[in-house]
C-alpha cells in the first residue's frame, strides 16, 4: 500500500507541469506525422497509376486501406496499451510505419502497396497516434481540454506541410525515394514516444482491479476445487462469458441498441465519412487533370491543413459557449451540411482561383466537424462508457471510409468524369446531415411531448440526447486506462 501511495504521489507531481509539457509537444507532433499523413497521398495518386498501371479504384485502395485502419485500429490499440503501456505502443507503431513505408518503396505491384503503406503504416499510424493522445489523459488533469486541443494543431501542420514536402520530394527524386524518406521521418515516432515517460501508469496499476474480477477469482476457485480438469462445457461457457465481457467492454452493442441519440449520432456520422475523404484522395489529381500545375495542386491541400490551424481552435472555442449547450449535433450537422454544399463549388469550375475559394470553405467546414464529432460524442453518452461507445463508433466508420474511395474510384474508371466524385460527396455529406439533425429535433420534440404528459420514463438515457457532464477528473482519481480518439 505504501508503494501504491509513493506511486500516486509521483504521478500527482508529474501531472499538469514540468515534462507533461515535453510530452505534449511530443503528441503534437506525433498527430502530425500520423493523422497528418494520410493528406499527401493524393499528390502521388497519378505517378502511382502510371507505374502499376492502375485504374482510379485501384489506385484509391490504397490510401483507403491507410485510413480506414488509422481509425478502426483502436480497440486493438487499447489492449495494447492495457498490456505494455503507452510507449510501447507509440514507439511500436513508429516502427511499423516506418517499415511499412520503407517496404512501399520496393513495391512491385499495387496490391503490394495495400500490404506495406495501407496495412503496416495505417496500423502503424493509429497505434502512435491513439497512443499519444491516450498518455495526455495520465499528465494532464486541471489541464486536460486545453492540452488535447493544442495536440490537435499537429493535424493541421501535418495537413500544411505534408504536401508542400511530398510534392518537393517527388519532382526533386521520384515517388520511391520519397516513400523510403517518408519511412525515416515516421521512424522520429519512436523518439516521441521515448519521452513519454509512464511514471502515471504506476498509479493505475496499484489502483484496484475492475469489480469483476474478483469474480473472475472465484470462478477460477471454484473450477480448481471442482476437478483436476473442468468439464468441458464448463470451459467453453467460460470462453463465451470472457469473450460476451470484451466485446461490451471496447465495443458497446448494448448502448447502440437503448441509446437513441447514440445511435442516431454513430449512424449519420458513419454514413457521412462515405463522402467526407473524397476530396482528400481526389482533389489534387482532379485539378492536375484539368491543367492545374502539380505543385499548386498539391498546394490546395496544404492551404486546407493551414486555414485548420487558424480555425478549428476558435471553432472549438464557440462551441464550448453555453448558448450552444444541448445544441452541438445542430452546430455539427450545420458543418457537415455546408462541407456537402461547398464540394458544387469544383462542379462548377476547375479554375485554380476557384479551387482555392473552394479549399477555403471546405476548411472552415472541416474545422467544425473535427472540433465537434467527439464532443457531440461525449455529449450523447455517459463518460464512463465513452471509451466502449468510442470503439464501437471508430469501428463503423472505418468500413465506410474504406469503402467510399474505391467505389467512387470505379465510377469515375466507368464514366470518365472527376465530377462524380463531388456530386457523391456532396450526396452523402448532406444526407447525413440532414438525417441527423432532423432526427435529432424530431427525438428532442418527442421528449417534449412525453415531459408535457408527464409520462415516467424507465431509462431515460434511452431516449433522451442529454449534455453529459465532461468535467475533469479530480486529482485524487486516476484517468481511464484506455481511451480511443480519433480525430478529422
Amino acid at each position: 500500500m505504501s508503494q501504491g501511495g509513493a506511486a500516486a504521489r509521483e504521478a500527482a507531481k508529474s501531472q499538469d507541469q514540468g515534462w507533461a509539457w515535453m510530452v505534449l509537444l511530443a503528441a503534437v507532433l506525433l498527430q502530425g506525422m500520423t493523422l497528418g499523413f494520410p493528406s499527401c497521398i493524393g499528390v502521388f495518386f497519378t505517378d502511382l497509376q502510371h507505374e502499376f498501371q492502375a485504374s482510379n479504384s485501384e489506385t484509391s485502395w490504397f490510401p483507403s486501406i491507410m485510413v480506414a485502419v488509422l481509425h478502426g485500429g483502436g480497440p486493438l490499440c487499447s489492449v495494447l496499451v492495457k498490456r505494455f503501456g503507452c510507449r510501447f505502443a507509440v514507439m511500436l507503431g513508429g516502427l511499423l510505419s516506418g517499415v511499412g513505408m520503407v517496404s512501399s518503396s520496393f513495391c512491385k505491384s499495387i496490391s503490394q502497396l495495400y500490404l506495406t503503406a495501407g496495412l503496416i503504416t495505417g496500423l502503424g499510424s493509429c497505434f502512435s497516434f491513439q497512443a499519444g493522445v491516450t498518455v495526455l489523459g495520465y499528465y494532464f488533469v486541471r489541464w486536460r481540454t486545453l492540452a488535447n486541443a493544442m495536440a490537435s494543431t499537429g493535424v493541421s501542420l501535418g495537413f500544411t506541410l505534408w504536401p508542400l514536402l511530398s510534392q518537393y520530394l517527388l519532382d526533386e527524386m521520384g515517388w520511391r525515394n520519397t516513400f523510403l524518406i517518408f519511412g525515416g521521418i515516421l521512424l522520429n515516432c519512436c523518439v516521441c514516444g521515448a519521452i513519454m515517460r509512464p511514471v502515471q501508469l504506476a498509479s493505475v496499476n496499484q489502483s484496484p482491479k475492475p469489480a469483476e474480477e474478483p469474480g473472475k477469482r472465484a470462478e477460477g476457485a471454484q473450477l480448481s476445487n471442482g476437478a483436476s480438469s473442468p468439464r468441458p462445457e464448463l470451459q467453453q461457457q467460460t470462453r463465451r462469458t470472457a469473450c460476451f465481457q470484451m466485446l461490451q467492454k471496447y465495443l458497446a452493442f448494448d448502448i447502440f441498441c437503448q441509446n437513441k441519440g447514440y445511435q442516431i449520432y454513430t449512424i449519420g456520422v458513419t454514413w457521412m465519412m462515405m463522402g467526407f475523404a473524397l476530396p482528400h484522395v481526389y482533389l489534387v489529381p482532379y485539378a492536375i487533370q484539368n491543367g492545374v500545375e502539380e505543385r499548386r495542386a498539391a498546394l490546395l491541400i496544404s492551404i486546407i491543413g493551414f486555414i485548420n490551424i487558424f480555425i478549428r481552435p476558435l471553432t472549438g472555442l464557440l462551441s464550448g459557449h453555453r448558448v450552444f449547450t444541448g445544441r452541438r449535433i445542430y452546430l455539427f450537422s450545420l458543418a457537415v451540411l455546408l462541407c456537402g454544399l461547398s464540394n458544387f463549388i469544383c462542379v462548377i469550375s476547375a479554375e485554380f482561383s476557384v479551387l482555392i475559394i473552394y479549399c477555403v470553405i471546405l476548411s472552415i467546414a472541416m474545422s467544425g466537424i473535427g472540433a465537434l464529432t467527439f464532443q457531440v460524442l461525449m455529449d450523447v453518452v455517459e463518460m464512463d462508457r465513452f471509451s466502449s461507445a468510442l470503439g464501437l463508433f471508430t469501428i463503423l466508420e472505418s468500413i465506410t471510409l474504406l469503402i467510399g474511395p474505391p467505389l467512387t474510384g470505379l465510377l469515375v474508371d466507368i464514366t470518365s468524369d472527376f465530377h462524380y466524385v463531388f456530386y457523391n460527396s456532396s450526396f452523402f455529406l448532406i444526407s447525413a446531415a440532414l438525417f441527423m439533425g432532423l432526427s435529432f429535433f424530431a427525438l428532442e420534440k418527442k421528449n417534449k411531448l412525453k415531459e408535457a404528459s408527464k409520462v415516467p420514463l424507465d431509462n431515460p438515457s434511452r431516449y433522451q440526447y442529454n449534455e453529459m457532464p465532461t468535467e475533469p477528473q479530480s486529482e485524487s482519481q486516476s484517468p481511464p486506462a484506455v481511451v480511443y480518439i480519433t480525430s478529422i
